[in-house]
């Protein structure tokens, strides 16, 4: 039995996740009065997505509970489609986007820090909001996908909605620049146009590559577990 239910996990993340964003939101930062505001960010996208999904998952976990032992069709039938729409959000937004955010930020922060978070954000953003932001969506997302297994849709399916999202925000990053004259981050100033392309494209493979990754990991942890209580079960025979 595990220390804390998952249901209250979800809760506490979900209630942290609020916070976060109410605590970024009330910055008062110059980025947040141009063009697009905090949405030409896919930081806060991000958080938005988890928040947003965890929301779906604490709405179907006291659906699940008001519905328990109900024979109705129809409630059966809403509620399906809700764990539908969580499974979706997981596979296709909440992993990959999350872990995608994470990774690159990082790996960008380590390389040089001012090509994606130059030090005057620090006067602005204190470091415990800043790992709330870009280091705590992991091990959220990690403890989701440990804790309740996911449905994935066909691999075609996902990454054509994965690809569809990246290509987007791709698309949101020209406009801004097209609308404002500025990138939204300080790398794509300092590459050529056709660096850009390849960069975007790596990107859009990066991201395919993390849907694969939480489909496999997802397959892995669940498939595992039904493996280890099957034979624990002929053994009880």
């Amino acid at each position: 039995m595990a220390l804390i239910p998952s249901q209250v996990l979800r809760v506490a993340i979900l209630l942290s996740y609020f916070s976060i964003l109410c605590n970024y939101k009330a910055i008062d930062m110059p980025a947040h009065q141009t063009y697009g505001g905090s949405w030409k960010f896919l930081t806060f996208i991000d958080l938005v997505i988890q928040a947003v999904f965890f929301g779906v998952c604490v709405l179907t976990d006291l659906s699940s509970l008001l519905t328990k032992g109900s024979e109705n069709q129809e409630q059966d039938r809403q509620l399906r489609k809700l764990i539908g729409l969580r499974d979706w959000m997981m596979a296709v937004l909440a992993f990959p986007v999350g872990v995608f955010v994470v990774t690159m930020f990082w790996a960008l922060y380590l390389y040089d820090r001012d090509l994606v978070y130059p030090r005057l954000l620090d006067n602005f953003i204190p470091q415990w909001l800043n790992h709330g932001m870009h280091t705590t969506v992991l091990p959220f997302i990690i403890i989701e996908m440990r804790t309740t297994h996911h449905q994935y849709p066909s691999r075609p399916c996902g990454l054509i909605a994965v690809c569809s999202f990246a290509v987007g925000y791709v698309i949101w990053m020209c406009w801004v620049n097209h609308v404002t004259g500025v990138w939204v981050y300080p790398l794509l100033e300092q590459i050529s146009p056709l660096a850009k392309v390849a960069f975007f494209f790596c990107l859009t493979v990066l991201i395919n590559i993390y849907y694969v990754l939480g489909e496999i990991l997802n397959s892995y942890i669940w498939d595992g577990s039904k493996c280890v209580l099957d034979t624990d079960k002929a053994k009880a025979d």
